[in-house]
């Protein structure tokens, strides 16, 4: 009877010492998402994300996104940088005047696909931006955009840029805000979780939105007309960073491992997520008998006038940083025609 307790004593102390050892260097990273399950962000990004840094580490780190999210769509950065979460994603126009640079990835007309512009703009991040240090507090894991912006709302088609006179239309922030306003119209600027009740409640007639946003945010039963701008009437910027202290702790091999899926090889995913998602919300616009049409040549003309300032002006801002704008546009432009030839 002594043997069999000593026998089965060793037993569970060897089991526990395995476990142990085979955990030592585990951790469970905390994902704060303010952006609803079936997001194509959450679906598309997050989730394959996750997975990649559980394969790339052998399982050491696994990434668990919480059930709330710690705070307002504004406010992630400063949950990573605080620490209430380890990583967050977010837009960076949210942050009216916190972040000047990343707007060079949020001009008119810069490409129709959100692949080609998100993996360009991350290399001139690298090569540019990086340096200025906009992003002190957090560990940047990467960046990206969103599909190209167009025109959404509930009134009539955008045939002329007179039709938009007096239609007050929800924007993200950044340089989309400065297109509004070139445009004349009335900008409210409001997280884009806001948008159904902004619409429903007829306080907005319309947005600013890549295509997928009318299907995942629920708007096609409200939206009743849309205008596609060739090369797109804006980008967003969004941000997906991690609080340094929870990155400096990670052993090098893991930091390593998490960057290896992080960075460009983010940005690309994102960016495929974002052109997939962009077809789906098409076909949800075309199933709700959205009128769609593509902007005339003479409209893209109007907002191409309109709109012209608006670059000089961030090329103008930017030097105060120590960055010249003129060469990060080039260089961009150059990057999106690059990795649309598949380099």
């Amino acid at each position: 009877m002594n043997k069999m307790l000593v026998g089965a004593t060793a037993a569970i102390l060897t089991a526990v010492g395995l476990t142990a050892a085979s955990g030592a260097h585990a951790t469970t990273l905390t994902f704060s998402n303010w952006l609803p399950p079936s997001h194509p962000i959450t679906t598309k990004m997050i989730e394959p994300w996750a997975a990649n840094v559980a394969k790339a580490t052998d399982g050491r780190v696994t990434v668990k996104v919480l059930a709330k999210p710690m705070g307002k769509p504004p406010a992630h950065f400063d949950i990573a940088k605080d620490g209430l979460a380890d990583v967050t994603l977010g837009v960076h126009g949210y942050q009216p005047g916190r972040f000047l640079l990343t707007q060079a990835a949020e001009m008119p007309f810069l490409g129709e696909s959100a692949t080609d512009t998100s993996v360009a703009y991350w290399r001139i991040y690298k090569k540019y931006l990086e340096k200025a240090g906009e992003h002190k507090g957090v560990k940047v894991l990467s960046i990206f955009t969103h599909g190209p912006g167009n025109i959404f709302n509930a009134k009539r088609p955008i045939n002329t840029l007179s039709d938009l006179d007096g239609l007050k239309i929800r924007v993200g922030g950044g340089v989309v805000n400065e297109v509004a306003k070139a445009l004349g119209v009335t900008a409210l600027l409001k997280p884009a979780t806001k948008s159904y009740e902004l619409m429903s409640n007829g306080v907005a007639d319309g947005v600013f939105f890549p295509k997928e946003s009318i299907r995942s945010f629920k708007l096609t039963k409200l939206v009743r007309y849309a205008t596609m701008v060739p090369g797109g009437l804006y980008n967003t910027s969004f941000f997906l960073v991690m609080n340094p202290g929870a990155f400096d702790k990670l052993p090098a091999a893991d930091q390593k491992a998490i960057m290896s899926v992080s960075g460009e090889a983010f940005a690309r995913l994102a960016g495929q997520g974002w052109d997939s998602a962009d077809a789906w919300g098409v076909e949800g616009m075309q199933a709700d008998g959205i009128q769609i049409q593509n902007a005339s040549p003479a409209l893209i003309d109007q907002i191409r006038r309109k709109t012209a300032g608006i670059e000089s002006a961030w090329v103008e801002a930017v030097k105060a940083k120590g960055i010249d704008g003129e060469a990060v546009m080039r260089d961009l432009r150059a990057e999106i025609k690059k990795v649309q030839a598949g380099n």
